[in-house]
């Protein structure tokens, strides 16, 4: 499988805009993206998380995550690129979908 390659110029600008409007903060410093997401109790955090991991399986992209009752901190970043990818930006998208943001 090849390796992801880092966005750059106009493709990386709309995304970011994209996402920042989905609710998802930008950290320069660290080139990624995160997102806090609450539910109605922990078994709902839960089901989200299950249901995320399976879309990180299909992508073979995992999230730097946490979870504390209800509520589930992201973050999102390809290590081997040293930034954001098409694949940061296709696991915030599932996310968002599985929560239906």
């Amino acid at each position: 499988m090849a390796r992801p390659l880092k966005l750059t110029g106009a493709a990386r600008d709309e995304a970011l805009a994209e996402l920042t409007a989905a609710g998802w903060t930008h950290d320069d410093a660290k080139d990624r993206i995160s997102k806090s997401f609450r539910f109605k109790d922990f078994s709902a955090a839960w089901g989200f998380m299950s249901r995320a991991a399976l879309a990180a399986e299909v992508l073979d992209h995992h999230p730097d995550w946490s979870n504390s009752w209800n509520k589930v901190e992201v973050s999102l970043t390809t290590h081997d690129a040293k930034g954001l990818t098409e694949l940061d930006l296709k696991l915030a998208q599932a996310m968002d979908q599985i929560v239906g943001a």
